[in-house]
């Protein structure tokens, strides 16, 4: 994987923890998903018409990968519920890149080297590391965050297939986006109602800043997985949950453990044997 590649990938997972560190603290996070969903379909819907519409054979895959993604907001809206979110978040994000590189070999049919494979499994193996540091004593509820880590898989396989049909990375992160964005809300509304949806909240300006940068960080990842192997890719952006660990340090007042220090070193070597 091209050392570029691996930086863009690095700085959309900084973002990627930058905007949870951001919504952590929601007491509504179904609300505040949809209204970061509300905020990228208004950018998306004015940025799409400038540019090239994706290749037709994409749009399936485009729409496939929306309904997923609602989908993946509801399961992890579910897995904060269930249980310990120091626990949950990473058993979620640690499970995806095994997952993903498997259906990649399956689906895409892509080959990757022992090399790359022992760092995605160091990977995902420190985030699950992490869940158990950042525990209580106990496990939490796995049903929720594996189902989360799984539409995770789902989405990240779907859009690496459906980016290398599209013939723009850009313009298919667009109108995915869009279509998601559309829908995440409309599903809000079906659950409750317009008028909360739309009423002011004090942490709506987070929300909306949350969904802007989730959509910058998620464009980064597609433009990876349009040429790069997508379990490695999914590897590289769960180091996030790393990221997070160093945030909620600095910034959160968060104890920053000896072995969350441990599996944040295994997530690290993951991370150089992917060089």
């Amino acid at each position: 994987m091209p050392s570029y590649l691996i930086l863009l990938t690095l700085f959309a997972a900084l973002l990627h923890a930058g905007w949870n560190a951001l919504l952590r603290g929601g007491d509504d996070r179904l609300w505040s998903m949809s209204i970061m969903c509300v905020a990228i379909a208004a950018v998306c819907v004015l940025i799409a018409p400038f540019m090239p519409m994706p290749a037709r054979a994409s749009w399936p895959w485009a729409l496939l990968s929306a309904l997923l993604h609602v989908g993946y907001n509801l399961c992890l809206v579910r897995s904060y519920r269930s249980g310990d979110l120091g626990q949950s978040y990473p058993i979620a994000r640690g499970s995806s890149p095994l997952m993903v590189t498997c259906a990649a070999a399956i689906f895409a049919g892509e080959k990757i080297e022992l090399r790359t494979l022992a760092g995605i499994a160091l990977i995902s193996g420190g985030i699950l590391l992490l869940a158990i540091s950042g525990g209580k004593g106990r496990m939490p509820n796995l049903r929720y965050p594996l189902a989360t880590g799984a539409f995770i898989a789902a989405y990240s396989v779907v859009d690496g297939i459906g980016v290398r049909l599209s013939g723009s990375a850009l313009s298919y992160t667009l109108w995915m986006s869009a279509c998601w964005g559309a829908l995440m809300p409309a599903l809000y509304i079906a659950l409750r109602d317009a008028k909360s949806l739309l009423r002011w909240r004090p942490g709506l300006p987070v929300a909306a800043a949350g969904g802007l940068v989730s959509l910058l960080a998620y464009g980064i990842i597609i433009e990876a997985m349009a040429s790069a192997p997508m379990g490695a890719v999914s590897a590289l952006r769960e180091t996030s949950v790393l990221f997070a660990a160093v945030l909620g340090y600095l910034f959160l007042g968060e104890t920053l453990t000896i072995g969350k220090m441990l599996a944040c070193a295994v997530i690290a070597a993951g991370t150089f044997m992917m060089n």
